[in-house]
């Protein structure tokens, strides 16, 4: 078996303002450094239709994001998200990806799964674009394999250093879905108490303190997350890939290192296997300090390559 990238040169076409953190060149360095991994089964993303992006938001939320779209330059649908000519279809590529790695898990077509688009999506609410993020690509994918694959139990992961406000908004009330979230706080967008539980106590939010470093983030892992999962057992495993809460990372201060992506992987990757036949799609979402994304990304599928071997 194999591990496959998603990706598509679409993602380039989306463009933010000059010194925006989510900038072209994220693409380009995860690329870069995957260059030399030739085992990867690498695949072009495909662009996702309206159909499958209502999955979870509304038609008139799919068509505002569309009508917004710019003929030059960028538009600001916020303090923080813009977009470009190019953007909806990188955004399509981006749900499309995430969806397209599910199918490919569940056919057994792969081991697993990385999905290297953008713009991220954990951000996006059920009618509201934000931090740069336009559609839920992990919800949607999540939606999509209960729809397609007719899954009762599925994990998602989100180690990104913000919280998944959007996922969260998106699954408040999908009760095949146990959702957790690992994030800073205090920090932007300021949501991601303990208090937040989703309809059935299905989401797990899971706030970890400014430079609280890696020994605090694997002992909250291994003491909250991993038991939970091997009880709830799960048919497939999700993965919000954020690399921002590397310690050289600008946007935050939980001080990770490279290992620690590479030890995350390996649990999320041990628990797949016990669980699931190793069944995981990982998909970016942040990061934005070009080397250690590059590094950080590198490693995790690293991991994943091997447990999928």
């Amino acid at each position: 078996m194999t591990t496959a990238l998603y990706t598509h040169s679409d993602c380039l076409a989306h463009r933010t303002p000059p010194g925006h953190p989510e900038q072209v060149g994220r693409i380009e360095s995860v690329a870069k450094a995957l260059e030399g991994f030739d085992a990867l089964d690498r695949r072009d993303a495909p662009a996702a239709p309206d159909g499958v992006i209502g999955l979870c938001h509304p038609q008139s939320h799919i068509d505002a994001i569309a009508a917004a779209e710019p003929k030059s330059g960028t538009v600001a649908l916020d303090e923080d998200t813009h977009m470009s000519p190019g953007s909806m279809q990188a955004a399509r590529r981006a749900v499309g990806g995430a969806v397209a790695a599910v199918d490919a898990v569940m056919a057994g077509e792969v081991a697993n799964a990385f999905v290297a688009t953008r713009p991220p999506g954990h951000h996006a609410e059920y009618e509201k674009p934000m931090g740069f993020c336009l559609f839920g690509n992990v919800a949607i994918a999540a939606k999509h394999a209960i729809a397609a694959h007719g899954l009762n139990r599925v994990v998602i992961i989100d180690f990104d250093v913000h919280h998944g406000n959007g996922t969260q908004d998106l699954l408040w009330n999908e009760e095949k879905v146990l959702f957790f979230s690992s994030h800073q706080l205090p920090l932007w967008p300021g949501t991601g108490s303990e208090k937040e539980r989703g309809k059935y106590d299905q989401i797990v939010n899971l706030p970890l303190a400014p430079g609280s470093g890696s020994l605090e983030m694997r002992n909250t892992y291994t003491r909250r997350v991993f038991p939970m999962i091997d009880a709830f057992r799960p048919e497939l495993i999700l993965i919000s890939a954020g690399f921002d809460a590397h310690r050289a990372d600008p946007l935050a201060q939980l001080e990770w290192e490279t290992d620690d992506y590479t030890w995350i992987t390996e649990q999320i990757c041990d628990l797949a296997a016990k669980h699931c036949g190793g069944r995981v799609a990982s998909t970016l979402e942040g990061g934005y300090d070009l080397t250690s994304l590059a590094a950080s990304a590198a490693a995790h599928v690293q991991v994943l390559m091997e447990k999928g071997a």
